[in-house]
């Protein structure tokens, strides 16, 4: 989730730049855009993705009570030994499932 957060604030700073007009026009900025846009598509499909787990009564919205929601079920499942806390263990190995589910 964390390399999530990194790819959208990542890609709104891109656009930012983008848009202020401080790389238009430059062959640097070509190359440079390609991939970024590529990455921003990829985290825009993952937010996506995401809002249809979490938006239970598909408002187009996240309430607060549906990311709570979906963070607790989250954390339970994550916890593997069910002793209500969240070791480097469990957070390794989930990172391992979400790198072998992606393809990465």
């Amino acid at each position: 989730m964390v390399k999530r957060n990194k790819l959208m604030f990542s890609g709104l700073a891109l656009a930012t730049l983008l848009a202020s007009g401080t790389w238009v026009g430059t062959a640097a900025a070509r190359e440079v855009v390609a991939p970024a846009q590529a990455k921003l598509a990829k985290g825009e499909t993952e937010v996506m993705h995401l809002l249809k787990l979490m938006d239970k009564d598909q408002n187009g919205k996240i309430s607060k009570e549906e990311y709570l929601m979906f963070m607790s079920a989250e954390f339970d499942r994550l916890d593997t030994d069910k002793s209500g806390e969240l070791d480097v263990k469990e957070l390794t190995q989930s990172r391992e499932r979400i790198r072998y589910a992606s393809g990465r």
